[in-house]
Formats: C-alpha cells, sequence, structure tokens
C-alpha cells in the first residue's frame, strides 16, 4: 500500500508542477495587457510621448500575439512543446525586463511587440503540455484552472498594476511580471516533460507573413490617422496595403496542401457566428476597459490604483459568469445565449453614457456591472462551440483561427476606439475653442491627445489659475465627455447590431454541423483559452 502511494506521489508532483507552471505563466499574459492600459498615462507622462506611440505599448504586444499565434503552435509541434514554451517564456520575460528599464518610448513599444511573440508561444505550447500531461477528466480540470488563471489576470490585472504604478511605478510593474517569469522558468519549467507532433508538418510563414503585415498596416492607419489625417498619402496607402495583404494572404493558403488558417471554414456560417462574437465584445468590453482608467485620470485626476479598483466592477463578472453560461447552455441555445449576451453588452454600453466629471462609483456600478455580465457569460462556451461547428479533424485549426479572431478583433477594437476618441474629442473642441482663446496656447488636436492619454493636468498646468482655468478644466473635459458618450452610443450599436447579425447565422443550420454547435465540445482543445 504504501509502495502505491509512494510510486504514484512523483506523477501527482509532477503534474501540480507542470500545471502551476503553465497557469502562473498564462496569468501573465493577460496582466500585460490589461494592466499596461492603466500604466499608459504614467508611462506617457514619464517618457514624454505621444498617443500613438503610447497605444503601441498595447497595440504592439496584442498584435503580435494574435498574428503569431497560428505559426507559433506549428513551430511547437516541430521543435518540441516544451522547448517553445520555455522559450516563449523566455522571451517574456527579457521583454519585461527590458521594458521595465526601457530608455525611450521607441524601446517600449519594439519589446512590448517582442513579448507578444513570446506569449503567443506561452499560450499556444502551454496548452498543448496540459493536453499532453493529463487525460480524460483531469485534462478537463487541468484547462479549467487555466482558463480561471485568465479569468483571474482579466479580473485583478487593472487593480494590481493600478496598486504597482501608484506605489512602485510602471517600470516596476513590468519588473515584476519578469520576476514571476523568472520563477517558473527556474523552479517549474524542469518537471515538464518535451513532445512533439508525431505527424511533423511545417511552419506557413508565407502566411504569417503577409496576415501580419496586412493586420499591421490597418492598425498603424487606424492609431496614426487622426495625426496624418485620414485623407492624408500614408493613411491612404497603409489602407491600401491592408486590402492588399488580405488578399495576398488569402490566395496564400488557397495553395497550401496543410493551410495554417483554412478560410474555407468562413463559409461555415455557425463558425462565422462564433467567431465573430468575441470580436463585436471587444468593442463592447475590451475598448472601454483599455480607455476607461486614462479618462478617470484626466477628468477626475484619480490615480492609477483607483482606477483599477473601478473597474473592477467591469472585470469581476468575466470571473464569476463564465460557469453560468455554461449551465444558461444546458436549458437555452447557444444562438440565445449569445445573441441576449451582446444585447446586454449593448445596453450596458448605452448605459456608461451616464458618465460625467465626479461621477461616483454607485453611479457607474451598474452598467460597468452589466458590460461585464454581457462579456463574461460567453467566455464559458464560446471555446467548445467553435470546435463543434467543424469535423474533428479539424477541431485543433478552428480552435486556432478562433482565438486568432478573437485577438485580431481586440486589436482592431482597441485601435478603432482610440482613433475615434481622439477624433471626436479634437472636434468638439475645435468647435468652442474660442472659449478658452487667450488662456491656452496649445491647439485643440495637443489638448485631445493629453486628455486621451490621461494628462489633462499638464496643458492645465499652462493656464493661469483662478476662473481661466476653471474654466479651461471645465470645456476640456465637456469635450472629452461628450466625445466618450458618442463613442459609447457607438460601441451599444456595434453590440446591438452585431446581436442581430449573430442570430441570424446560428438561425442556419446544416446537418450534423448545425446540430452539434450547441453541443459542448468533449475536450478542451489546445490553444483555446480566453485572452482578454
Amino acid at each position: 500500500m504504501s509502495t502505491t502511494t509512494a510510486a504514484a506521489d512523483p506523477g501527482r508532483t509532477r503534474g501540480a508542477a507542470v500545471l502551476a507552471a503553465v497557469c502562473l505563466a498564462g496569468l501573465l499574459l493577460p496582466i500585460s495587457l490589461t494592466g499596461a492600459s492603466v500604466a499608459l498615462p504614467s508611462i506617457g507622462s514619464d517618457l514624454g510621448s505621444g498617443l500613438a506611440a503610447v497605444q503601441w505599448v498595447v497595440n504592439g504586444y496584442d498584435l503580435t500575439f494574435a498574428s503569431i499565434m497560428l505559426a507559433a503552435g506549428s513551430l511547437a509541434d516541430l521543435v518540441g512543446r516544451k522547448r517553445m514554451f520555455g522559450g516563449g517564456l523566455a522571451l517574456f520575460t527579457l521583454c519585461s525586463l527590458l521594458g521595465g528599464l526601457a530608455p525611450n518610448v521607441l524601446v517600449l513599444d519594439v519589446v512590448r511587440a517582442l513579448a507578444g511573440v513570446g506569449a503567443a508561444g506561452v499560450l499556444t505550447a502551454g496548452s498543448a503540455i496540459l493536453a499532453q500531461t493529463f487525460d480524460g477528466a483531469a485534462r478537463a480540470k487541468a484547462f479549467a484552472m487555466l482558463g480561471t488563471a485568465f479569468g483571474v489576470g482579466i479580473a485583478f490585472g487593472p487593480v494590481l498594476s493600478g496598486l504597482e504604478v501608484s506605489s512602485i511605478g510602471w517600470r516596476g510593474m513590468f519588473l515584476s511580471h519578469a520576476l514571476v517569469g523568472v520563477l517558473v522558468l527556474t523552479l517549474l519549467l524542469r518537471h515538464v516533460k518535451e513532445s512533439r507532433s508525431p505527424e511533423g508538418g511545417r511552419v506557413d510563414w508565407a502566411g504569417t507573413v503577409t496576415f501580419t503585415a496586412s493586420l499591421f498596416l490597418f492598425i498603424m492607419a487606424l492609431i496614426q490617422g487622426p495625426q496624418w489625417g485620414w485623407g492624408s498619402p500614408l493613411t491612404v496607402v497603409a489602407l491600401i496595403g491592408f486590402v492588399v495583404g488580405l488578399v495576398a494572404f488569402a490566395l496564400v493558403e488557397r495553395r497550401q496542401q496543410r493551410p495554417m488558417f483554412d478560410i474555407t471554414l468562413f463559409a461555415k456560417p455557425r463558425f462565422v457566428a462564433i467567431s465573430l462574437v468575441p470580436v463585436v465584445l471587444a468593442f463592447g468590453f475590451t475598448a472601454v476597459l483599455m480607455f476607461l482608467p486614462s479618462y478617470f485620470m484626466s477628468v477626475d485626476h484619480a490615480s492609477a490604483s483607483k482606477a483599477g479598483l473601478l473597474l473592477m466592477f467591469l472585470t469581476v463578472p468575466t470571473l464569476l459568469l463564465p460557469m453560468v453560461g455554461g449551465s444558461l447552455t444546458q436549458r437555452l441555445s447557444n444562438r440565445v445565449v449569445l445573441s441576449l449576451s451582446l444585447l446586454v453588452t449593448a445596453l450596458g454600453a448605452a448605459w456608461l453614457t451616464v458618465i460625467h466629471p465626479g461621477a461616483s462609483a454607485l453611479v457607474l456600478a451598474g452598467p460597468l456591472i452589466t458590460i461585464g455580465v454581457g462579456f463574461g457569460i460567453p467566455l464559458g462556451i464560446l471555446d467548445g462551440a467553435a470546435v463543434s461547428t467543424v469535423e474533428p479533424g479539424r477541431a485543433g485549426m478552428a480552435a486556432g483561427m478562433f482565438n486568432t479572431m478573437r485577438l485580431a478583433g481586440e486589436v482592431v477594437a482597441i485601435a478603432a476606439m482610440g482613433s475615434l476618441l481622439v477624433s471626436l474629442t479634437q472636434s468638439r473642441l475645435a468647435d468652442g475653442f474660442t472659449k478658452i482663446a487667450g488662456s491656452f496656447t496649445g491647439t485643440s488636436g495637443s489638448l485631445a491627445n493629453d486628455l486621451i492619454q490621461g494628462h489633462l493636468s499638464r496643458p492645465e498646468g499652462t493656464v493661469p489659475a483662478g476662473a481661466a482655468r476653471s474654466a479651461f478644466t471645465a470645456f476640456a473635459s465637456d469635450g472629452y465627455t461628450s466625445a466618450l458618450h458618442t463613442s459609447l452610443w457607438l460601441l451599444a450599436a456595434i453590440c446591438a447590431v452585431g446581436a442581430v447579425a449573430i442570430w441570424a447565422l446560428l438561425g442556419e443550420r446544416a446537418g450534423t454541423a448545425a446540430a452539434g454547435a450547441d453541443a459542448p465540445a468533449e475536450e478542451p482543445q489546445p490553444a483555446s483559452v480566453p485572452v482578454g
């Protein structure tokens, strides 16, 4: 009896260590995204950078994360899952260290983009490692714990990062990420066994390059459009390059014998519907999550820690609600649950237009919780629904494509929201700029950029104290708030229209595929974990 126990202990110990390694590493990925949103105002202020450059701290990370994921999964199968996981985490850790020491925003943007490459390796290889290490019910529990780790990162990333930024600074925040990475690499990675795909294969570099280049050009056009001008040659060239890149990507993938991104899956209405849900939700949730901290810091002069605490109304439901979503699908179809979730998110975004300078937590709690509920409920069912829309032989590819769509949607939503806020705020300020003529020497454009970065105090300090400064503060705050209200109404409309589209697409039934689409996947699939 004791011999059996002793023999079983090493296996349990190794399994626990592997699970701890993957979950701790996975916890860093959403924190690195949501935490950066709270730190952006401090980063911009300390490094003296403009809005567009600071946005790349978030967008560069998410962009490479999204576009490299499928290639990272293929490469992990070739070189080994442990090697890819360790290499990805080492790159992420090194970039976090360099980010904390970055002398300027250009260096920070570059290392953040490289950190996204590492994150893609961590997620794809880590998921595959869990699938290789555990079987049956234990595998389901392992993936559930990984999903919980991501949920904790989403829910508490803003408040933890806010506390770090307020106490040890944004550099300390990045250094803390590096410290956790070092602990995993030195203490836990040795328990992971190496594994490779028996089928071999190769990395689709042509598809990776064309996809990444086209997405990069689109994001660049969105971010730089307000700065360059929407009709400027650079903006137009970037948008044309995006379209050309997408066409090239489609042609490349059609000629691949084993494409990494099989575009024929988009001929399946149900797969299209499931893949569109996180894209639409990114506008209703992720875009709000990214830009509310700057609003609180600009208009209310809130600290990073206070902004993070307020965001918990938005993020905590994402940790608590996924299990509810799974239970709802036992009584209602995915069609009903997903459409209603989008409508709830739309309601929350419209309700959030009650936001105004000095709004209390009580006023903001209702709409923020509503958005969080709308976003949180689908998290427990989307991944299983995505892989169940295709035949089992393409489940892994469907999971990878779905997560790529999810992350790409976040990148586009963040960039589009930032661009919209800048353009609308600048327009609002330009309309009444004569009200502060003589007291402020800047332009409406520079003031809009400062506001979106959370830096109203910077231009505010250039205005003489007294009535002139009070009038300036009220004018700037009202302009920003008006632009935010318009943006929120647009986000609500996107979610509402998305709900109608999802309802229509999920109404399409095609034999067994349609019958299986409302059933959960039998087992969690690698690279099928929500990130943000």
